[in-house]
């Protein structure tokens, strides 16, 4: 019997172990092992935009943590020098990266319609270089999700303006939304620019109604730049995510980026709930 990646990891996610399946079933797990890194979201550490953040990761295992930009008036919070440099002092301390950040305020001041947003987008270019991440997650959900073809294309002409800079930077701008990948490479294509990719997350995608497996392995590697991995309110692997056939198209499409944690915590403990879902996506990436 010939079987695939995904019903290889599938049957070692239920108990199997690589030793016990055949000798060329594991030569071609081992051919193509996931590579990404796991990090997790500050957010959902309950330390939103605190250095704090970086030591709390580090004391869990992961390999990295997302940062909240924060949300300000005249400008964004972590825009001051002096946060910066708490963040990568606490990152050298830690011997953690910080693997990306998110641009909440736009919560608040919507891409698509307020053109607040797009001097926001401006602004997170230095920080995340400052820094040193590559990615600032850009986030289009409740009020601020993108319902219209002419929304899309609004923010893609609005991100057109920016992405210069974010090229010159070395910093990718990516799309986090309820919208498919088709429509997220459609508004890609519009801003003529490689510095703007999709931030893929399979539990919005899911909600949503998309066949996150086809998605993934649809956009590859070269139009992902990060991923959310989360099933809430569910522990992961216990919701109706196929996370080991998740885990084998990030792996065959050859992702080597972020994979952040956005999982909520079931029973309230921060810290044994995070370990319990890392503890799964590393026994996934190690079969």
């Amino acid at each position: 019997m010939t079987l695939t990646r995904r019903e290889t990891l599938r049957l070692c996610a239920g108990g199997l172990t690589s030793a016990t399946l055949p000798r060329w079933e594991r030569a071609a797990l081992a051919a193509k092992p996931p590579r990404f890194k796991v990090g997790v979201t500050d957010w959902n550490l309950k330390q939103e935009g605190k250095p704090e953040s970086v030591a709390l990761a580090k004391r869990l295992g992961f390999d990295g943590v997302q940062i909240s930009i924060g949300i300000g008036t005249d400008r964004l919070p972590l825009s001051d020098p002096a946060l910066q440099q708490q963040f990568l002092d606490a990152s050298k301390r830690e011997a953690l990266p910080l693997a990306s950040v998110c641009l909440n305020v736009l919560h608040r001041n919507f891409l698509k319609s307020d053109p607040l947003g797009q001097r926001w987008v401006a602004d997170s270019v230095p920080i995340a270089h400052n820094l040193g991440v590559k990615v600032v997650l850009l986030p289009f959900f409740g009020k601020g999700a993108l319902q219209t073809t002419e929304e899309m294309d609004h923010v893609g002409d609005v991100l057109r303006e920016v992405a210069p800079a974010a090229e010159k930077a070395g910093v990718i701008l990516g799309l986090e939304d309820t919208i498919s990948a088709r429509d997220n490479a459609r508004i890609m294509g519009r801003t003529k620019s490689p510095a703007v990719l999709t931030y893929y997350d399979v539990g919005n995608s899911t909600k949503n109604g998309f066949n996150v497996i086809e998605e993934i392995r649809w956009l590859g590697a070269d139009r992902i730049c990060e991923v959310h991995l989360k099933d809430n309110p569910h522990f992961l692997g216990q919701g109706t995510i196929d996370f080991p056939a998740v885990v084998a198209a990030l792996a065959d499409i050859g992702f080597r980026q972020w994979a952040e944690l956005e999982t909520d915590c079931p029973t309230g403990s921060v810290e044994n709930d995070m370990r319990t879902n890392l503890g799964y996506v590393r026994g996934l990436m190690k079969v």
